[in-house]
């Protein structure tokens, strides 16, 4: 049980979800819950949910108190258990978790060892080791735990968290309500270099300055050593409402729609567009310069090589098979432009015969 967790009753957690998240509550609402727990596992005082209905099963065994579900699974009830039926079980487990299990907020000050370079409001937490650099502008009750780095002239929205070991480089704006995890950086220079070759093949890469900045939108997450690197000449750009999970690298100018949820050890390449409310798999890898449709799905471990125009569900990847068939089907893809060119002779032949 987290150390936060604080009891309330069932009446009370429907009254206080009644705007954001409606439910239906089935017996008695004086009922006492104290945390959130699996349904296999949970204990009296505590509420289970039932999203998948392979898990329904589990409702006569369980000793939670109550459970969230599908009105749909509502006559799968035992008769005695009290329940709160909403179409969205899962949405509402998590905005019940989050009632019961509210975020500690770190007390208003400034650690001794901390170097605050600017003016910030007296309700930010500024913890041990962390530098504020000149010009920054807090929000109010902020917190930077220890040894973040926030850089020259950075923006933070009210209510953000910057936890231990980020970096924010100089310029960049962080919106409202942001997470930004341990170790993720902000701002650092794009991966931007001009080829300045001989014909003889010696010579150097130039480094291109990088002036733009990374701007992230109000209600973002960015999970533990996450990079987004500082636009070109432009902006790069995290939209409101993102998700971004753990070891994900965004190039330069690249702009992430509202709403967009990112899995881990993902990489993206310079000045790719994401629409809006898109969802992309852990591991996926897209080129540069590329459009993404609004509303896209992108398979896990899927390698993306060209604009994606229409919302949908995509998939670049070849199924696990055992080495040695791997190895012959490898083989024989290596003569599929053969093959087809060999068909389409044979079709062309069938056609003069039957004609």
């Amino acid at each position: 049980m987290s150390a936060h967790a604080w009891m309330l009753t069932l009446d009370q957690i429907v009254e206080r979800l009644s705007g954001v998240c409606p439910g239906e509550l089935r017996g008695e609402g004086a009922t006492p819950i104290r945390q959130i727990a699996p349904l296999q596992s949970a204990a009296p005082g505590q509420i289970a949910f039932l999203a998948n209905p392979k898990y329904k099963k589990h409702l006569h065994h369980t000793r939670a108190s109550a459970v969230i579900l599908h009105p749909d699974m509502a006559t799968e009830l035992p008769e005695a258990m009290a329940a709160i039926l909403t179409p969205k079980p899962y949405v509402y487990y998590a905005r019940v978790a989050a009632l019961l299990n509210p975020r500690a907020r770190r007390a208003a000050g400034v650690h001794p060892t901390a170097t605050v370079e600017s003016e910030i409001p007296a309700s930010c937490h500024i913890g041990a080791g962390v530098w504020v650099a000149p010009g920054v502008t807090l929000g109010e009750r902020v917190e930077i735990c220890a040894h973040a780095m926030i850089g020259t002239d950075v923006t933070i929205g009210a209510d953000s968290v910057i936890y231990p070991g980020v970096s924010i480089y100089a310029d960049c704006c962080i919106g409202e309500r942001v997470i930004l995890q341990s170790g993720a950086v902000i701002g650092a220079d794009g991966f931007g270099f001009a080829p300045d070759f001989a014909d003889d093949g010696k010579g150097e890469w130039v480094k291109i300055p990088q002036i733009g900045r990374v701007v992230i939108g109000n209600d973002v997450e960015i999970g533990a050593n996450t990079s987004i690197d500082r636009g070109a000449l432009e902006d790069t750009i995290i939209g409101c409402g993102c998700k971004l999970d753990n070891q994900i690298q965004i190039g330069h100018n690249c702009v992430i729609g509202d709403y967009t949820v990112i899995a881990g050890c993902v990489g993206i390449a310079g000045s790719t567009h994401i629409g809006h409310h898109s969802a992309i798999g852990g591991a996926a890898m897209i080129l540069g310069h590329l459009d993404i449709a609004p509303g896209t799905e992108i398979s896990p471990g899927s390698m993306v090589m060209k604009n994606i125009t229409q919302p949908g569900k995509y998939t670049a990847l070849y199924p696990l098979e055992r080495h040695e068939n791997w190895l012959r089907n490898a083989a024989q893809l290596r003569h599929l432009e053969k093959l087809a060119a060999r068909l389409e002779k044979l079709e062309r032949e069938q056609a003069k015969k039957s004609g």
